[in-house]
Parts: structure tokens; sequence; C-alpha cells
């Protein structure tokens, strides 16, 4: 028997949401100066995790190089209510410069944000030099 749409619409959106929460409820990675680095990337992608909750956080997808695909870095910004407040927005192809910590989660490079630079020369701070973030 097949599988109405329906049903495999709800089982999609149960394992997104088991999958999302699984990944909240991780302890979030340590801001370390240690591995800051500071490079300049085209934003492909704004996204946030859970993307309709009201406590999403904000994920830049970018590329730092030719190849869209081997050079994608996934950049952790801050709450969703933060950039909210800020009036900050990002549309897919604006030039950026991203200052942050290099860490590892779930075994994949992510890039806590400290301090994000547009070509328009606003500059969203995200956190303070310690790390310690801003919202």
């Amino acid at each position: 028997m097949i599988p109405s749409v329906t049903a495999r619409k709800l089982a999609l959106s149960a394992a997104f949401v088991f999958l999302t929460t699984a990944m909240l409820a991780q302890a979030p990675p340590k801001y370390d100066p240690g591995t800051e680095t500071t490079f300049k990337a085209t934003v492909g992608e704004l996204k946030f995790v859970p993307p309709d909750g009201k406590k999403s956080l904000a994920y830049l997808i970018t590329t730092t190089g030719p190849d869209k695909d081997k050079d994608k870095v996934q950049i952790f910004l801050c709450p969703k209510s933060f950039l909210d407040d800020m009036g900050v927005a990002f549309k897919a192809d604006d030039a950026i410069e991203v200052t942050g910590s290099k860490v590892k989660q779930d075994g994949t490079d992510l890039i806590l944000a400290r301090e994000v630079a547009k070509k328009d020369g606003d500059t969203l701070t995200l956190r303070f030099k310690d790390g310690k973030p801003a919202w």
C-alpha cells in the first residue's frame, strides 16, 4: 500500500522536528579566541533553525571560493530575535567579511561569528572580543 501524501508529510515533519530538537539539545560549542580567523565570503543563504520557532537561531551558509559545493562554510550568527532587533538583513550574493572562531560541531566545521562586515560598511558585532555573546 502506498502511504498517502499527508502521511508522508507528517512523517517528514516529525523527522525534521526530532533532528532539529536533538541538534539544539546538545551543548553549544564554545567560542575559542585561539581559533579566531577573518575571511571574506559570499552569502548563499540565511537560514533559521528551527525555521518557524520563536527561539530560532540564525546561520549563514556562505562560499569562500569558486567551488560553490566544496567552498561552503556554515556560520552561526545569533538568535533570530537579536538579528531582528539589530535590523540587519542578509541576502544571497552579499559580500561579507567574517571574524569568528572555527570550531567543530558534530564533526563538521562551524564558524561562531564575532563580527560580520558587509561591503556597504555596516558591521554587525555579535560577540565581545573574549567571545561572550552580545545578545
